[in-house]
């Protein structure tokens, strides 16, 4: 039997990011303004940390500066909205992320409501969301933005085919779908209430699990040759595919690590430098 083919988003990541530096350097040398990344953190969590540095790391191989803003975890939402806002009227800010999570006693949306919407290169406000969905410009959720540059390089076409998406978060399973939808791919969102989800992913010819749960998805619930993205992370490095059954059965497969992953931070990059001109009012 033929395995799967892996889709290789670190390679992808890597190429996306060497043209992102080509790019941020061509707005620095024509304004003499860098590209600027702000990142919020609430708190220490671990895995928030490592993530935060890996993209700080990142922006200074793409040529990007990166500021970043550390909260203690008992910052009250009211101090969030106003750090978040005051980096939304810094004209040298040109994108922001604010890194989840913030803690169960903020009010998170109205973080994310903060940012600006020239700045929200992370995709997380209503306006992002509302443009996304409507394929007006703006900037996309960066996962699921990832995921569909993945599909793109592997040739898949959404076009026709049934799409399944596993989980409903705000930031990954609905605009990943409405992503899906605006390619024309019919689109059934699954979610922890679905009677027998194994019969709804075994209709699937494009699987995206984003669910939270490790190797929810098995082999024997996918068609024969459909493409799995697993844009799920748990512990151990393990998504939430059964990637040792899934690759027997599937035609494409996104590895944990190294699938979707690098592709999230390279999208972040790219659409900073896109927001770093326009607001410098360059086209690049």
């Amino acid at each position: 039997m033929t395995q799967a083919r892996l889709m290789d988003g670190t390679a992808l990541a890597r190429r996306t990011v060497e043209e992102t530096a080509k790019r941020a350097a061509d707005v620095t040398g024509r304004t003499g303004t860098a590209p600027c990344l702000a990142t919020v953190l609430v708190g220490e969590d671990p895995a928030s940390v490592t993530y935060v540095r890996m993209k700080q790391n990142r922006c200074r191989k793409a040529g990007i500066d990166s500021r970043h803003v550390a909260l203690p975890a008992s910052v009250t939402t009211e101090e969030l909205v106003a750090t978040v806002r005051a980096l939304s009227a810094d004209p040298s800010v040109h994108g922001i992320l604010l890194q989840h999570p913030v803690g169960d006693h903020i009010d998170e949306r109205a973080a994310f409501e903060a940012i600006a919407q020239e700045k929200d290169v992370d995709g997380v406000t209503f306006a992002s969301f509302a443009t996304m969905s409507f394929g007006l410009p703006g900037f996309v959720s960066c996962t699921p933005g990832g995921i569909m540059r993945l599909l793109d390089e592997y040739g898949v076409d959404p076009s026709g085919k049934r799409a399944v998406v596993v989980g409903r978060s705000a930031i990954l399973g609905k605009p990943v779908g409405m992503l899906l939808l605006a390619r024309d791919a019919t689109v059934t969102y699954c979610h922890s209430r679905t009677a027998d989800l194994p019969a709804a992913v075994r209709e699937a010819d494009i699987v995206v699990a984003a669910v939270g749960r490790p190797r929810l998805i098995r082999g024997q619930d996918l068609k024969p040759g459909a493409v799995v993205i697993d844009a799920g992370y748990n512990e151990g490095n393990v998504g939430d595919v059964d990637f040792d059954s899934a690759v027997e059965r599937a035609s494409l497969i996104t590895p944990v690590p190294g699938g979707v992953g690098p592709m999230t931070i390279a999208t972040l990059l790219e659409q900073t430098v896109d927001a770093a001109a326009r607001q410098l009012g360059v086209s690049v």
